[in-house]
């Protein structure tokens, strides 16, 4: 029902008439706005004219917290000129006394903070634990020790560093190191002759000064010679070690005295052990190798050769040290020099060369004194190089593991392969049978050759077998071995199928061993 017309509610009121819109402020005119921004620059330069000095810096929390701590009271300096234009690059600026002040600021290298013994110790921990867990199984499934090298122990890894020093007799080996320790050991011989006839370890001891045979050495746990056994009674007859208390230097480092390499039929005759394998052990945990060479000697004999060619895969760790520069004048010397280096070059066969230290360690005052202060300054960067290597240790021990580690998974899936590319066989001894299963419509099958003829054929051309093992399994061909060395090897394997199938969970875990966390990382990038 409608409602009636006077009941109805009323109609909504109208709504209010739109409103125009807002229309933009009109802008002065260019000049009046120009003349406005100038009265505004003027008023805020009186401004700051009117405030004291002190009130004219930021006034943001940070500056003001800064004004707020005491500052040690500074003279004032004088007014300077303006600074030159800056000097090209290798050329230092005159010690003005800005220099000055901005190189204070720098912190030395030697000044930053170094690894406490407590770090380096629980370093040494996680590095033994990686590679007993992850590492030595497959070293031990490939048979990694016949073609390489024997496995680490725990010794290996909390050795102090090792010198190494190396050269032909009479250069002046054993009188650097007692220019180095600063005493004389038990067992020590220094002349003209070939006086070291064997590897002498000179160590650090709590006890009285003693020399310790080469058996009882090699059976020792605390030291890193338990492998040194392998070389049998001929090596360890002459080996010793010579303990020295009260050295510095020994307490932080261990010197590896070495037998002149002799030239001639001498070394195919006098040795009656594996000198050549001996050095290669000795590289191969040595943090630095030290060759010697005297002024008036630069003869590289057959022997020494074969020496330079082991220590390719340590270049990084050569020194090269020009002894006896004292007995030569300054012409001399360059032309010495210079013949030096192009004799390494002849047996190195690198675009690059190790660096070459030039010295004088006896104890005698210089025969000539003309390169004095050149002497002087080389013996100085010499010092500095091997003061280094005890900060570098836990550096150097990563980076050994890390190389190792690349080393045995390239021998790992090399024998993988190799085992691979064996034919098959069963039946009883004598009646081979191949398990290669070809149709009978096969009218021309592949060849069979028994097992040692296919090893035979396979050793025959390893390099061929290098190249496709490294593309099969995306491997580079840097971190391969030798190949001389590796067949001469490979020759005293009976059956290459005897070998163990390779575990692929053993590759996986090895490549996830990741020495150290990033935060101790980070702590021992900044400590070196």
């Amino acid at each position: 029902q409608q409602q009636p017309y006077h009941q109805r509610p009323s109609p909504p009121p109208p709504s209010p008439p739109p409103q125009p819109r807002h229309q933009p402020q009109q802008r002065p005119p260019p000049q009046q706005q120009y003349q406005h921004q100038h009265q505004h620059q003027q008023l805020q330069h009186q401004r700051q004219q009117s405030q004291p000095p002190q009130q004219q810096q930021h006034q943001h929390p940070q500056y003001q917290q800064r004004q707020l701590q005491p500052q040690h009271a500074q003279p004032p300096q004088p007014q300077q000129q303006a600074a030159p234009a800056s000097a090209p690059s290798g050329l230092a600026l005159p010690p003005t006394p800005t220099n000055v002040a901005a190189a204070a600021s720098v912190p030395d290298v030697k000044q930053l903070s170094l690894l406490t013994e407590e770090e380096q110790s629980s370093i040494f921990e996680t590095l033994k634990k990686l590679y007993k867990r992850k590492v030595r199984p497959l070293e031990v499934a490939s048979g990694y020790a016949h073609f390489h090298s024997q496995p680490l122990n725990a010794a290996d890894f909390d050795a102090k560093p090792m010198i190494l020093l190396l050269g032909q007799y009479s250069v002046g080996k054993t009188t650097f190191i007692r220019s180095l320790v600063q005493r004389d050991w038990v067992g020590q011989r220094i002349g003209p002759e070939p006086t070291t006839d064997r590897f002498t370890a000179i160590m650090s001891g709590t006890a009285d000064e003693r020399l310790i045979p080469g058996h009882a050495l090699a059976m020792q746990s605390d030291r890193p010679f338990q492998a040194l056994a392998s070389f049998g009674n001929n090596f360890l007859t002459k080996f010793d070690g010579a303990e020295i208390n009260g050295s510095p230097f020994l307490d932080q480092c261990t010197l590896i005295d070495t037998p002149g390499v002799l030239a001639g039929e001498k070394q195919r005759m006098g040795r009656d052990y594996d000198f050549k394998k001996v050095i290669q052990w000795f590289a191969e945990r040595a943090d630095c190798i030290i060759v010697l060479f005297d002024a008036h000697k630069l003869d590289i004999s057959d022997e020494l050769r074969n020496v330079l060619n082991t220590l390719r895969p340590h270049q990084d760790k050569v020194k090269v040290l020009l002894n006896k520069a004292d007995q030569v004048n300054s012409q001399q010397l360059m032309r010495v020099y210079g013949a030096l280096m192009w004799q390494l070059g002849k047996v190195l066969n690198t675009p690059e060369v190790c660096r070459v230290y030039v010295g004088s360690f006896w104890d005698q005052p210089l025969v000539n004194t003309e390169n004095a202060a050149l002497l002087a300054r080389e013996k100085e960067d010499l010092m500095n190089e091997l003061s280094d290597l005890p900060r570098n240790a836990a550096l150097r021990r990563i980076n050994e593991l890390v190389k190792r580690t690349r080393s045995v998974k390239v021998h790992a899936y090399i024998i993988h392969y190799l085992r691979k590319q064996m034919p098959y066989t069963f039946g009883k001894k004598g009646k081979l049978q191949s398990t290669y299963h070809h149709p009978p419509a096969v009218e021309h099958p592949p060849p069979f050759y028994p097992p040692q003829e296919k090893q035979q054929r396979l050793i025959g051309r390893l390099e061929n077998e290098f190249v496709q093992c490294a593309r099969r399994y995306n491997l580079p061909l840097g971190d391969f071995p030798n190949l001389d060395e590796f067949r001469t090897n490979l020759l005293q394997i009976k059956d290459i199928s005897k070998f163990q199938k390779l575990d692929k969970s053993l590759v996986k875990e090895m490549d996830r061993v990741r020495p150290l966390s990033s935060s101790a990382e980070r702590r021992l990038a900044r400590s070196i």
